[in-house]
């Protein structure tokens, strides 16, 4: 039977408020017993009996008295020497559960590794490796004296003069591998009191090994040294917005103003990229200037190594935490700077509870800490240049390329035309290539120069239809079409995962008549090794980055010149620099643009205006293909343009009527369930109460839409309804929120579900 902790050291509280890391919004209270050895403040974690199991939670609060009528049983264990979370960091996680109406133990869990909150392993205990070191005042200077002490021990005096040699200091291992000898010699040494075996930690480093690259000689130009003085002028707790072209040299400005603040004042940083497959470069380029004390966090990172990362900043060893968006966690000591890159990436929402903005919850942690937020980007994100534009964030501008180079010019293809008047044999290959492309990517490749690729849709094929009677193969869990891969050949669903072999004949009318219809990058990466046999061709999607060094794999190769085309999804439109790169060409601009979501045309303009900005970023300049068939459309005009701000004026007018963010707040109710009828009573009746939640209290500017099918109305055989809670100013959306997952009750059966996403990134 577990014992509660005991101590008679001074005199502590009486009971503590403890955050369990359940789906529950509720703490529990339990009693001390005794001091506990180890100190027991908010942010200690604790080991408590609960429901006959042992669990990890959080201490949050003192108090000298338990709630009435309930029974409180005593912590177990206090496992750390220290506080897990600082008070700030304590006090954000209670910001991110009260605004994303979350569990405070589920935010929690989000900031600690996934090594702290197993309740089977409390303590974790570091890697460690045995180091063989040579015996201060036990060495044997003169061969007559080595000779008489290892006259019977030949392997002993081979293990010490190698130790000797490598300077008196390496690892166990290294001396048994190149000796080809047994743990004994090493052994009988220590006995003998010639060396020490003794354990060290091992900082499972996972970027360790890379080649260490040099600092960027590039100086300052005026422009990015006004950039960088506003920067260094920020007050504590002050947002500023890095509005910077393509090509700018916003990197070089995030690492002069590291440079102040680390090396100048001693304090940390946290750099956020919104996509994995960044951190290697933007790794490589923190570490030529800062060396050792960069730390990496992101979710393909093994437990150890993450917990290794972790506690190195937590003691001030690294001073600079880079990784995606759970890195906003990161527990830097006397945290400085906040860099989030790229602000306007929808990969910094979390998908799960609590669905944080890692961008909202810099800008929060920001003003608890001290620090300065820089939220950088060449098309800032509608909400971040509305507050920008209100003076609540602070504006400075990179408007040209660094060393004078230019924008790359941009031509437009119009696919309906080229359609209308293909010729046989280049229709056979669905029109993937216009004659345009084809040709700059032929005289690309004679130069000697790389091109990049954008098809933001993976697998060969969109769908497969039956010729005739129009059925298109569908997931049996979701409601879409399976996409076609080819290598292996197979169907798959994106949402769900489930797979499936393609079948011969149609399902519904039995005919021989089934068609691949739209295309993917495996498609295109065919046809483009037709097209160009000799060019060396690598493809960057999800299918093909799933290995851990995956990402890194690729873009050292396209770094290196071994690669002469660069296909993929969006994970290649952002954040790359490689100056030989003096081609971009989009395959299909409208994929995403017609969706049903309000932000569709922002993504469609955000992601076109990255990708060009990968071409001509050396002195050969660059150039951009775009092939679409809406070259009307304005995210395209103004993309084609380079006119950001002519894209924002289009595109709020368009969100002012009806009204969307950042004309007002919204959130998102999702209720799923098995049945369709009950999943459909369940949103009628959360959209009515809310309605009547609002009358009651009389909440200005708030109002209700719906309830209506989701977009995608079934997704892993659960099916989706949403409401729209749309308000003026944050304030009452928050109390709304907060009630509402406390008080609607979600009837049984069913499989019923509730799901509440404040500021939504999509409505699909």
């Amino acid at each position: 039977m577990d014992n509660p902790v005991t101590s008679s050291v001074g005199d502590g509280p009486a009971f503590v408020e403890v955050a369990l890391a359940l789906p529950v919004f509720q703490t529990f209270t339990y009693a001390v017993g005794a001091t506990p050895v180890r100190p027991l403040v908010p942010g200690a974690r604790v080991v408590v009996p609960f429901r006959g199991r042992r669990e990890i939670g959080v201490c949050l609060e003192a108090r000298d008295f338990a709630p009435a009528a309930v029974t409180v049983k005593s912590i177990l264990d206090v496992p750390d020497e220290q506080p897990a979370l600082s008070p700030d960091m304590v006090e954000l996680c209670r910001w991110v559960a009260d605004y994303y109406a979350a569990p405070i133990g589920v935010v929690l869990r989000c900031a600690l590794p996934a090594l702290l909150t197993g309740a089977a392993r409390p303590s974790p205990a570091p890697k460690t490796r045995r180091m063989a070191v040579l015996r201060a005042g036990g060495g044997v200077p003169s061969l007559l004296e080595r000779d008489r002490a290892f006259a019977r021990a030949v392997r002993q005096r081979a293990a010490y003069e190698l130790l000797e040699s490598l300077g008196g200091r390496v690892a166990a291992h290294v001396l048994l591998e190149q000796l080809r000898c047994s743990p004994s010699v090493l052994k009988g040494l220590a006995e003998r009191g010639f060396i020490d075996l003794t354990d060290e930690d091992v900082d499972r480093d996972p970027f360790a090994s890379r080649p260490r690259s040099a600092p960027p000689a590039h100086e300052p130009t005026a422009t990015q040294r006004n950039a960088i003085e506003t920067l260094r002028g920020a007050s504590p707790g002050e947002v500023i917005l890095l509005h910077g072209v393509t090509g700018s040299g916003k990197t070089l400005v995030y690492l002069e103003f590291l440079r102040e603040v680390v090396d100048v004042r001693g304090r940390g940083a946290i750099v956020l990229v919104p996509e994995i497959a960044l951190t290697p470069q933007t790794v490589d380029r923190f570490r030529a200037v800062f060396g050792d004390k960069v730390a990496v966090l992101h979710s393909a990172l093994a437990e150890g190594e993450r917990y290794d990362a972790w506690r190195a900043l937590r003691s001030g060893a690294k001073r600079i935490a880079v990784g995606a968006r759970s890195a906003i966690f990161a527990p830097v000591a006397d945290l400085g700077a906040i860099i989030v890159d790229e602000e306007h990436e929808g990969s910094y929402k979390n998908g799960e509870s609590p669905r944080y903005h890692a961008r909202e919850v810099a800008v929060v942690r920001a003003r608890l800490a001290g620090s300065v937020a820089v939220l950088g980007s060449a098309t800032p994100s509608l909400e971040t240049w509305a507050n920008a534009t209100r003076r609540k964030y602070r504006y400075a501008s990179l408007p040209s390329r660094v060393g004078g180079g230019r924008l790359p010019s941009i031509e437009v293809v119009d696919m309906r035309r080229k359609e209308s008047a293909a010729a046989p044999e280049r229709a056979s290959h669905g029109g993937v290539l216009s004659e345009r492309l084809e040709e700059e990517l032929g005289a690309t490749l004679r130069r000697g120069e790389q091109a990049i690729v954008l098809l933001n849709r993976r697998g060969y094929a969109a769908f497969v239809q039956c010729s005739a009677c129009g059925d298109v193969v569908a997931c049996p869990n979701c409601a879409i079409s399976l996409t076609y891969h080819q290598t292996p050949e197979r169907l798959v669903c994106h949402y769900c995962r489930h797979q499936e072999a393609p079948g011969a004949t149609c399902r519904r009318c039995g005919a021989a008549t089934l068609r691949r219809r739209g295309m993917g990058t495996q498609q295109v990466e065919r046809l483009l090794a037709e097209r160009f046999p000799r060019a060396r061709i690598a493809r960057m999607d999800f299918d093909t980055t799933s290995g851990k060094w995956a990402h890194a794999t690729i873009l050292d190769r396209v770094g290196r010149g071994d690669v002469d085309l660069l296909l993929g999804t969006q994970m290649i439109a952002k954040g790359l620099d490689f100056p030989n790169v003096t081609l971009v060409g989009v395959i299909d601009a409208d994929v995403g643009i017609n969706l049903p979501d309000f932000r569709a045309s922002e993504r469609c303009f955000q992601l076109l205006s990255q990708v060009a900005g990968r071409a001509g970023r050396g002195p050969k300049g660059g150039r951009v293909i775009i092939q679409t068939r809406v070259p009307s459309h304005h995210a395209v005009r103004c993309a084609v343009a380079h006119d950001y701000a002519g894209f924002v004026k289009s595109e709020l007018e368009g969100r002012s009527h009806p009204a969307y963010p950042p004309c007002l707040r919204l959130a998102n109710v999702v209720v799923s369930g098995h049945a369709e009828d009950a999943t459909a009573d369940c949103a009628n009746d959360a959209a009515d109460w809310v309605r009547r939640l609002v009358e009651a209290r009389q909440l200005a500017g708030v109002s209700v839409v719906g309830p209506a099918p989701c977009p995608v109305e079934r997704v892993k055989n659960r099916w989706r309804w949403h409401v729209l809670l749309k308000s003026e100013r944050p304030v009452p959306l928050t109390g709304l929120a907060q009630y509402f997952v406390r008080r609607f009750r979600v009837p049984a059966g069913h499989g019923l579900r509730v799901m509440f996403d404040r500021d939504p990134v999509a409505l699909l």
